[in-house]
Order: C-alpha cells, then sequence, then structure tokens
C-alpha cells in the first residue's frame, strides 16, 4: 500500500501546479521562491514557533487561505484538547481579515487519527476553497500524510496542515513553513478602526520563515497584515528597538 502511494506522489510531483494552478500571494519575493505561488491540490505545513506562537501561525494561514477565492469557503478541523488550550477562531477577527464567518465550518474531533481522516474527507468536497487541520505536538503516521497528499491532488482546495511546534518527521508536503510573532507595526495619524491605539494603526507582524520547498529555495521575510490590501505584504515600516523615555534628561550614557 505505502508503495503504491509513494509512485501515485510521485507522479503528481512530476506536474506540479498544472491541475488546479498557481496561488500567488502577491508578494514578488515569495512568489518567485514558490514558483509563482502556493501550488493548489498540494499540502503545506505551517507549524508555530513554540505554541505560544500558534495564533500567529493560525493568522498566517488565515491570510494565506483568505488568497484562495474572494469570500472563500472554508473548513476547519482541530482537537477537542486544542479548543480547551488556544479557543477557537473568533468572528470579529475573521472579518478583520476580510474572511466571511458564516463561511467558516468548525469541526472538533476527539482523537488525531479523527481529524486526519476529516481533513482527508473534506478536501474530498469540491465547494470548499481551503481545508485547515490543526494539530498538536507529536507525530504524525507517514501514511496519513500520504493519504492527505493525494486528497489535496485531487481536489482544488488549499490544504493547510497547522501545527503548534515546528516537526522533525518527515512530509509530503510541498511547503514547510515556522511562523512565529514580532513587534507589531504601529503607523500614527491613521483613522480609527478595528486595530487602533490613541489613534495609531496597529499592524500585526509575522516572521515567516520556508523551511522546505519541494520545487525552489528556501528563505525568510517579516511581513505585516493591511488592513486597506486584506492580504499580507512586506514590512516596510521601520521600528525602533525601544520607545525613549521622555521623563529623564538628555544625558549621555557611557
Amino acid at each position: 500500500m505505502i508503495a503504491q502511494l509513494r509512485q501515485r506522489l510521485l507522479a503528481l510531483q512530476r506536474t506540479p501546479g498544472i491541475k488546479h494552478g498557481i496561488l500567488p500571494l502577491r508578494i514578488p519575493a515569495i512568489d518567485t521562491v514558490l514558483g509563482g505561488g502556493f501550488i493548489r491540490g498540494t499540502l503545506h505545513e505551517i507549524a508555530a514557533a513554540g505554541e505560544a506562537h500558534l495564533p500567529v501561525a493560525a493568522g498566517f494561514a488565515l491570510g494565506v487561505a483568505r488568497r484562495s477565492a474572494p469570500s472563500p469557503r472554508l473548513f476547519w478541523i482541530t482537537e477537542d484538547m486544542g479548543l480547551v488550550e488556544s479557543g477557537a477562531p473568533y468572528g470579529a477577527g475573521l472579518d478583520a481579515f476580510g474572511l466571511t464567518p458564516e463561511r467558516l465550518v468548525m469541526v472538533s474531533t476527539a482523537h488525531r487519527r479523527d481529524l486526519l481522516w476529516t481533513m482527508e474527507e473534506a478536501l474530498h468536497c469540491h465547494t470548499l476553497d481551503a481545508v485547515i487541520g490543526e494539530i498538536r505536538t507529536g507525530r504524525i503516521d507517514s501514511v496519513a500524510l500520504r493519504r492527505l497528499s493525494l486528497a489535496a491532488a485531487e481536489s482544488s482546495a488549499l490544504a493547510l496542515l497547522l501545527r503548534t511546534a515546528p516537526p522533525s518527521d518527515a512530509s509530503t508536503a510541498a511547503t514547510r513553513w515556522i511562523v512565529g510573532a514580532v513587534s507589531p507595526c504601529v503607523i500614527p495619524g491613521r483613522k480609527q478602526g478595528e486595530r487602533t491605539l490613541n489613534n495609531k494603526e496597529i499592524r500585526p507582524r509575522f516572521a515567516a520563515q520556508l523551511v522546505r520547498n519541494r520545487h525552489g529555495s528556501v528563505g525568510s521575510w517579516i511581513l505585516e497584515w493591511s488592513d486597506s490590501d486584506e492580504q499580507l505584504i512586506l514590512a516596510t515600516h521601520a521600528q525602533p528597538v525601544a520607545t525613549p523615555a521622555f521623563d529623564r534628561s538628555h544625558r549621555q550614557i557611557a
């Protein structure tokens, strides 16, 4: 069975991106490395730099899923323990990402094998634009990963495997990312909105590292979310290392 799965995967990998197309992020630096963008019909892994960075990794996954359609239909599967420890996506937050909460289906499972099976079955549904499976720490059975890759190859949906920590196991995924949080970008003089403080716009930032790419090179970038563009963009605004204290005298410190 494993030999047959390997043969089918090799055949699919010889012509990547032809059957279902390529999903550009509209970030030239990343799209060039990926050969045009995220390849549809393949599995992509997004891992948090650590469990505390999972919300940022989830935001990156949603930012990628946002590009899958003008108003994407999402299917998110998580383990019961994941909902207890990390909670579920927040409706207002989805709106801020340009995603419609009514087009998101959330499913929780008691066991990992059920999560992987549900993700595989969801990929067989051709009405979905993106399927996200949130896995807690630990290794994933290699046969299950191959089955996910095959299910993704038969679907035009974007298949994203979200993990709470960088994995060390082998994978059939086309790309593997490690995403962590960095200090947000504060832009003064902007109008009040969802993420503002004292009339300053707060832009979340992501340290995205591409550590595995089956069809090209790797790299790392600092990204931020732009509300006006409703997409991830390269970080362009410089941030100071520390904000100067205004209650201190202007004296030189040796």
